[in-house]
């Protein structure tokens, strides 16, 4: 373990903000093995969403406490016992009063002195207007990654996702196209209205944007230009082409359904192209 049991509180240097289902957790894993860089025990800190968007809050409850067990069964899985040191800081980060400015910071404590940090949690990119200014006020130094995704194929990725934990199948074509129809689909992947917000406060001296393809296309390559923008030395990663959190193959969208969403999204793609240019959207794939 990397860690430093006596680290002061810190904030993060990195912020990994999104998309949903846009390579966030493989990006997560890609950078926890550069020897330069810590990473906390678990990815998602949700600490700018908990303030600032208050429907989230109903839910990240649930999110620590699975965190903490996924930790623990990692441990028991290889018949080790966790050390006193993960033990302490998880009491310490999943007990009240959690989601302070201070709480935020002891988060990132364990830092050896002279690492980087990063907390990647894709909800940061839907942040309200008044998030990002917070945000940007609070991390006047951080830099930013922001992983844009295709998105019809985003979308697609995140109904996939709904039903399996819903443990729910559409029947017919007619409950599919019912299915498309789901707000969160749409708010997820709203590059519109979001991406200005960012780029109202951050130039690309600080927030990268990174087409989603480019990671089954060319992982390294990707990987290159993040250490580049984040000024980290280069690395040799392991496991570069593994899928993380692969498709549920058992779920077909139909072509009604993804018409539907193609329909849907058409601003989005235009939204995409005048932004970043036809060269970025063609590396969606």
């Amino acid at each position: 373990m990397n860690w430093d049991p006596e680290g002061k509180p810190r904030k993060p240097d990195f912020l990994g903000i999104g998309a949903q289902k846009a390579g966030t957790t493989w990006l997560s894993q890609m950078l926890g093995q550069h020897p330069d860089v810590w990473t906390p025990p678990f990815k998602e800190v949700q600490f700018f969403n908990h303030r600032f968007i208050e429907e989230h809050r109903k839910w990240l409850p649930w999110h620590f406490r699975r965190g903490r067990q996924n930790i623990e069964k990692r441990w028991a899985a290889r018949g080790e016992e966790m050390p006193r040191e993960m033990v302490r800081y998880l009491d310490r980060v999943t007990r009240e009063p959690m989601f302070t400015n201070h709480w935020y910071k002891l988060v990132f404590a364990p830092a050896p002195q002279g690492a980087r940090t990063i907390d990647v949690t894709p909800e940061y990119s839907t942040l309200p207007a008044e998030g990002v200014e917070f945000l940007a006020k609070f991390l006047p130094q951080a830099k930013f990654i922001y992983i844009i995704r295709h998105p019809v194929d985003r979308a697609v990725s995140q109904l996939k996702m709904n039903l399996t934990r819903a443990r729910r199948k559409p029947a017919t074509v007619e409950d599919w196209l019912a299915e498309v129809e789901a707000p969160e689909l749409m708010d997820r992947g709203d590059y519109m209205t979001y991406v200005p917000r960012w780029n109202a406060h951050f130039g690309p001296d600080r927030l990268l944007y990174l087409p989603f393809g480019m990671i089954a296309r060319d992982p390294l390559g990707l990987l290159r230009r993040v250490e580049d923008f984040l000024d980290l030395r280069p690395h040799d990663y392991r496991d570069l082409g593994k899928k993380v959190f692969a498709s549920d193959n058992a779920l077909v969208v139909p072509d009604q359904a993804r018409a539907r969403l193609r329909d849907k999204l058409e601003p989005q793609f235009a939204f995409l192209e005048q932004s970043f240019g036809p060269e970025f959207t063609k590396a969606f794939r």
